[in-house]
C-alpha cells in the first residue's frame, strides 16, 4: 500500500468469520464486513443471517468443526476472524457455582482459543483476528468476576498470539467496548438514563453519551483491513473514554 486511498477501507473478496453474530455487535460487525465487500460466514446460538449462516453453540468442539468445514468447503480459507460471541450474568463471587464459573470459562475464553485453533490453518499472511473482550478486562467488575477475568485473560492472549503469529503474516488484536446499546440489554440503559434511583446518580461515559454497535462494528473494520497493516497485540476501547477514565463517568 503506496499511499493511502479510499480502496483501502475495502475487504473486497475476502473471507469473515464472525462468532456471536444474531444480533448486536457481532451483527453489526458481519453487516459492515458485507457491506465494504466481505464475504462473511457467521454463526450464533440464536438464528443468524448470512451468506454462510450456522446455528450453534461456540463451546460445541464438533459443531465448530462442521462449521469450519463448511467455509473450507465454499471458499478455502479464512481471511479475518472476529470472536465477538460470549456472555455473562450477575452473581457475587461466593454466590457463584463451579458449574457457572465453568460456563463463563467456556462461553468467554475457551471458545476463543477453540475457534482460533481450528481456524488459523486456513489463515495466511495478511489475515486478522479479532477478539472481542470488555471494559472489564481492564477494571474491577464486582458481580461479574469471572466474566472479567475471562475477558482479560482474552486480552493478555491477543497479545501473546500476536506475537507468535507476527512471523507468519497474522494481525492479532482486540476490541473493548462498554456503555453500547444493543438489544441484549432490552432497554435496561435507557430506562436507566431516564428515571434514575434517587440513590444512584446517571452514569454516562465522558463523551457524554451511549454509543451504538456500529461504532464497534468500525473499530473491527479498521482492524480487519490494509488501513491497520502495522497494527497488532494492540486493543482499541470504544468506549466514549470509559478506559482512560479509570472507570469514571459523568453524572
Amino acid at each position: 500500500m503506496a499511499a493511502l486511498s479510499p480502496d483501502a477501507f475495502l475487504l473486497t473478496g475476502r473471507v469473515a468469520v464472525v462468532t456471536g453474530a444474531a444480533r448486536g455487535i457481532g451483527l453489526a460487525i458481519a453487516e459492515a464486513f458485507a457491506a465494504f465487500g466481505a464475504h462473511v460466514a457467521v454463526c450464533d446460538r440464536d438464528k443468524p443471517d448470512g451468506e454462510l449462516a450456522m446455528t450453534l453453540d461456540v463451546r460445541d468442539h464438533v459443531a465448530v468443526e462442521v462449521f469450519a468445514q463448511a467455509v473450507r468447503e465454499r471458499w478455502g480459507r479464512v481471511d479475518v476472524l472476529v470472536n465477538n460471541a460470549g456472555g455473562t450474568f450477575h452473581a457475587g463471587f461466593a454466590d457463584t457455582s463451579p458449574r457457572g464459573e465453568q460456563i463463563l470459562i467456556e462461553e468467554n475464553f475457551t471458545q476463543v482459543t477453540g475457534m482460533v485453533r481450528i481456524l488459523l490453518p486456513m489463515m495466511s499472511p495478511g489475515a486478522s483476528i479479532i477478539n472481542v473482550t470488555s471494559s472489564e478486562a481492564h477494571q474491577a467488575a464486582p458481580g461479574f468476576a469471572v466474566y472479567a477475568a475471562m475477558k482479560a485473560a482474552v486480552a493478555s492472549l491477543t497479545k501473546s498470539l500476536a506475537l507468535e503469529l507476527a512471523p507468519s503474516g497474522i494481525r492479532v488484536n482486540a476490541i473493548a467496548p462498554d456503555a453500547i446499546r444493543t438489544e441484549g440489554e432490552a432497554g435496561v440503559r435507557e430506562r436507566m438514563l431516564a428515571r434514575p434511583l434517587p440513590y444512584e446518580p446517571v452514569r454516562v461515559p465522558p463523551l457524554g453519551h451511549l454509543g451504538d454497535p456500529c461504532d464497534a462494528a468500525a473499530a473491527a473494520l479498521f482492524l480487519a483491513g490494509d488501513l491497520a497493516r502495522f497494527v497488532t497485540g494492540t486493543t482499541l476501547h470504544v468506549d466514549g473514554g470509559i478506559n482512560a477514565a479509570g472507570g469514571w463517568r459523568r453524572t
